[in-house]
């Protein structure tokens, strides 16, 4: 299986910029396209971003396009999302998911990381 684990989450206020990483470990992970989504209270998840495990293909919801970038150093076997021009509407819980190919529905994704709560504060 795939194991990933998500850091640098944390409060930033609007404008600001923070970085969000997802390590991914286990048997062929690096050849997963990985996604980031993000629930904030009360509300669905939300797809955010996704990249596949060459990184050809990224794919941004619209809400963050222009602010956000999603990366990945295939060396470290990790996936960075650069979040800038951050506004109190990004605040949510931040999740990395694992899936054979790039997709945008929670339900496209194999394994899950934990978690990483942003908040953004006005």
């Amino acid at each position: 299986q795939v194991q990933l684990v998500e850091s640098g989450g944390g409060l930033v206020q609007a404008g600001g910029s923070l970085r969000l990483s997802c390590a991914a470990s286990g048997r062929n992970s690096i050849y997963y396209a990985v996604g980031w989504f993000r629930q904030a209270p009360g509300k669905e998840q939300e797809f955010v971003a996704a990249i596949s495990w060459t990184g050809d293909r990224t794919e941004y919801t619209d809400s963050v396009k222009g602010r956000f970038i999603i990366s990945r150093d295939n060396a470290k076997n990790t996936v960075n999302l650069d979040m800038n021009s951050l506004k109190p509407e990004d605040t949510a819980v931040y999740y990395c998911a694992a899936a054979r190919r790039v997709g945008i529905v929670p339900g496209e994704y194999d394994f899950w990381g934990q978690g990483t709560q942003v908040t953004v504060s006005s």
